[in-house]
């Protein structure tokens, strides 16, 4: 969690504007960042830290100076408050430590009941009990006594002010108050007979408690200390969570100084954090060792408190029940806060849960179609609902139509309809249908055994998870595990890191770098994680251009369409892949794989990128100027042993999925290799459960269910009612110009729809197309089928790096992309690398043997 985040979570509410503003000198930072890369020289003004901090004139020393001088605000502000605030909770602390003693020191005797009450008119209610010292008139005057003593001490101790006193005066002139009414409440409900019983019972408790302690107001059982304890209680209760509130403040700003002197380090290259740090924020009051050893017993003088005063000398128990009060409190008085910013930081949204509340209701309003009146109410029409509605009255018509012959192939073509237009529509999240398609294959006896027959639906069942849970989704969940240590361990933002900053400072060579390292990281970690932390790289440098300068949309769009090219690049680099190969009857290995998919992608990057320089002219800026790029600084940090470890591992699979034909003797299939860093990973702490938990299932759930769709389309003989049409279409045409429709049709489906849900779709009739032609090039069709689906990348909702790139906006909230960027630059470069994929992927698969 971001500092920021934690500091918003973690402080008190009432506090808030009293903390370090971490934000506002973050964006400072940028802003000195900017001014720096863009003049050599800064006109600050120094704050008066600057003779301590700067030993010599120069541009890091006035930046310096400078942001020294905001932290010295920051500091003063904080050194302030903690002094008003630790000043008012020391006073009440002794004020009430003296209290506690004084109500101790009451003497009580046995025989006294301080609840006792004249009757309405006048005479006592306990005639029989009372003498001359046990009267009520000498009881009550020896509680006022008790009162003025407490009003007399508290005017007498030690305070800020004068009115300070007067307040605390007031509060214990209030408990007595409180102790007084309470008393006469019960006594005027007392009645002579339950009274006497009560003075008989308050003799034994009054001398002396149950557990043996010595009788005071704190062990004794009778109602008026029972009042007082719980009075008491309140008020140590209270004192508790003030200072427990004042213990964090320190902590967080004191944390807060330090993470923000090491961004500034880290953003400007200086190393202003250790001395600003030993110089000022050390040696400040709230940050002395002293002041929080005074806190740290000043809790501890609370527990011994309660501890007297409450559970009868049990510190323990005290100490667990000031915990317990503690967190109440915190759920108590910050629960509408953090609820609130726990949903928006869900939700992506910061602009406040009102206006995240309008924004709601217009989305809404904007996509209702009609409002229909109901018996059950009012019925809204959106447009997903609409879709679903579809879906399902062609999935009902088309299982009471008959449009193909044969029962299970007729139902297979109905599930395969509904499945499609959820899928191209997301009328339901993607993984809801796919998780549909084996309930409804098997409910409705879609898959035949060797002899014809459907399968009763045990058997089908069987079946069909069989083939869902299989060695390709093992391949998937492996890839996951690899990419998640990689991210884990920062192993994969060194090696982008340490690459990038070979890329020097001109625009073109710095374009071309990022979408090499997008395009191999998009190998290893997925090309869902590989765009967002290339994005995230580049955030310095979007920082430093000038406005509207084209290198910004240049370099977000080179990304992610060269994330998109990396997704073809490696057998575990996306679901498509793992898909195409599980549908071949004769998996290619990883060598086979790379000899076709690197050279190919490589082709197509330098294609793209010479598309987007020709498009952007990013090395110019938009007054005309050369421009420059700050340069990446290389990590300074060295691998440690965990790192190395990782990288053992990680090469060590890659190896034995590049070999797996020479020892499947021993490994059987690839999806057993996935295991090698499944347990290593988690077996030696490198990762943990809730990193397995983080995984993207739902990417594994939709694999599952396009296997398992694919099985029952041939399962059932609908491929081979398919076969009859597609023998029409390819019919006296050759290999290569079948790769060509091929490579056309598969580029508007993945243009549109999910490049996963494409290859579900797609490979099933490539590997038909590919069986009917002569010498049997299903496989070759399903493996540029397979290439083909990562090159649908026109629109912004084409794929996953896509729609990373259409929602990057900069410091102003302005989206650097539009929907022209990608139809002008986006449409170009899918055509050109599928046109790559037909020509140069399909030469380099013959050559193979494919």
């Amino acid at each position: 969690m971001k500092f920021s985040t934690s500091l918003k979570f973690n402080a008190n509410p009432e506090w808030w504007n009293e903390y370090i503003a971490y934000d506002n000198l973050k964006k400072t930072i940028y802003e000195l960042e900017k001014k720096q890369f863009a003049r050599p020289s800064l006109d600050l003004e120094s704050g008066e830290s600057t003779a301590l901090i700067n030993g010599e004139d120069g541009h890091g020393d006035s930046q310096d100076a400078y942001f020294a001088s905001l932290l010295d605000k920051e500091l003063a502000k904080i050194t302030a408050f903690y002094a008003r605030q630790s000043d008012i909770s020391f006073t009440e602390l002794e004020q009430l430590s003296a209290e506690v003693l004084q109500r101790e020191q009451e003497t009580l005797s046995p025989l006294d009941d301080p609840y006792r009450e004249q009757d309405e008119d006048g005479s006592s209610d306990g005639d029989d009990h009372s003498s001359s010292d046990g009267s009520p008139d000498v009881d009550r005057k020896r509680r006022t006594s008790s009162v003025s003593r407490h009003i007399a001490f508290a005017s007498e101790g030690p305070g800020p002010s004068h009115d300070r006193r007067q307040s605390l005066s007031q509060s214990s002139a209030g408990l007595d108050a409180s102790v007084e009414s309470l008393a006469a409440k019960r006594a005027r409900s007392r009645s002579v007979a339950s009274r006497a019983k009560s003075s008989i019972k308050d003799l034994f408790s009054l001398s002396g408690s149950t557990s043996g302690l010595p009788f005071s107001i704190w062990t004794s059982k009778s109602d008026y200390a029972a009042d007082v304890q719980v009075l008491f209680k309140r008020r140590i209760t209270t004192l508790y969570i003030n200072f427990s509130s004042l213990r964090s403040y320190v902590e967080l700003n004191y944390s807060g100084f330090s993470k923000i002197l090491k961004k500034y380090d880290k953003i400007t290259e200086h190393d202003l954090k250790l001395r600003y740090m030993q110089s000022f924020v050390d040696p400040a009051p709230p940050f002395q060792q002293s002041t929080r050893d005074e806190l740290a017993q000043a809790l501890v003088r609370l527990v011994d408190l309660y501890a007297k005063c409450v559970t009868h000398g049990d510190t323990s128990a005290a100490n667990k029940q000031l915990r317990v009060h503690q967190r109440e409190h915190v759920v108590w008085e910050r629960d509408t806060v953090w609820r609130r910013m726990i949903a928006a930081e869900r939700r992506g949204d910061h602009g406040g849960a009102v206006g995240a509340l309008v924004d709601g209701v217009e989305a809404a309003a904007a996509s209702t179609l009609a409002a229909l009146p109901t018996p059950l109410g009012r019925f809204y029409l959106t447009r997903r609902k609409a879709f679903l509605i579809l879906a399902i009255v062609t999935f009902v018509v088309l299982l009471n139509v008959p449009l193909i012959e044969g029962q299970e192939e007729n139902r297979c073509f109905a599930i395969l309809s509904v499945a499609t237009i959820l899928w191209a529509t997301e009328a339901i999240p993607l993984f809801v249908t796919s998780m549909a398609v084996p309930l409804l294959t098997v409910t409705l006896r879609v898959f035949r055994d060797k002899d014809g027959n459907a399968l009763a639906p045990p058997d089908g069942t069987k079946y069909v998870f069989s083939v869902m849970f299989s060695p390709t989704i093992m391949l998937l969940i492996g890839g996951f595990t690899i990419a998640s240590a990689l991210s884990k361990t920062n192993i994969d933002r060194f090696l982008i890191t340490r690459l990038l900053s070979f890329a020097g400072t001109r625009p073109s060579t710095v374009l071309l770098a990022f979408m090499g390292v997008a395009c191999f990281a998009s190998m290893w970690i997925s090309n869902v994680a590989a765009p967002t932390l290339c994005f995230t790289l580049i955030r310095p440098i979007l920082r430093t251009l000038p406005p509207k300068a084209p290198f910004a949309p240049a370099i977000i769009l080179g990304i992610a369409l060269a994330a998109n090219i990396g997704g073809q690049s490696s057998p575990i680099s996306s679901p498509q892949n793992l898909i195409a190969l599980a549908a071949m009857d004769t998996p290619l290995d990883w060598l086979q794989w790379f000899a076709v998919a690197l050279p190919v992608s490589f082709i197509s990057i330098i294609l793209i990128w010479l598309l987007l320089l020709a498009s952007y002219r990013p090395s110019i800026a938009a007054d005309g100027e050369y421009l420059e790029i700050r340069p990446i600084r290389a990590p300074r940090e060295n691998f440690t042993g965990k790192q190395y470890w990782v990288t053992f591992v990680c090469l060590l699979t890659i190896a034995l999925w590049c070999v797996e034909h020479s020892i499947e003797n021993i490994v059987g299939d690839m999806g057993i290799i996935a295991l090698v860093p499944i347990v290593l990973f988690f077996s030696t702490g490198v990762l943990k459960k809730e990193d397995f938990d983080q995984f993207l299932w739902t990417i594994v759930f939709l694999a599952m269910g396009g296997i398992a769709l694919g099985k029952a389309v041939t399962s059932s003989g609908l491929l081979e009612v398919m076969d009859t049409g597609i023998r029409h279409l390819v019919q006296g045409m050759s290999l290569f110009p079948v790769v060509l429709m091929l490579s056309a049709v598969v580029l508007v489906v993945s243009t549109f729809i999910s490049h996963t849900i494409a290859s579900v779709l797609l490979v099933p009739i490539a590997s038909e197309v590919g069986s009917n032609l002569e010498g049997n090039h299903a496989r070759l069709l399903i493996f540029l089928t397979g290439l083909l689906c990562s090159t649908g990348m026109g629109m912004p909702v084409s794929g996953f790096p896509n729609q990373t790139a259409a929602n990057q906006e900069d410091e102003m909230g302005q989206l650097y992309l539009t929907n022209v960027d990608f139809l002008k630059n986006g449409v170009p470069a899918s055509v050109m690398a599928a046109f790559v994929v037909a020509t140069v992927g399909f030469a380099l698969s013959r050559l193979i043997g494919v």
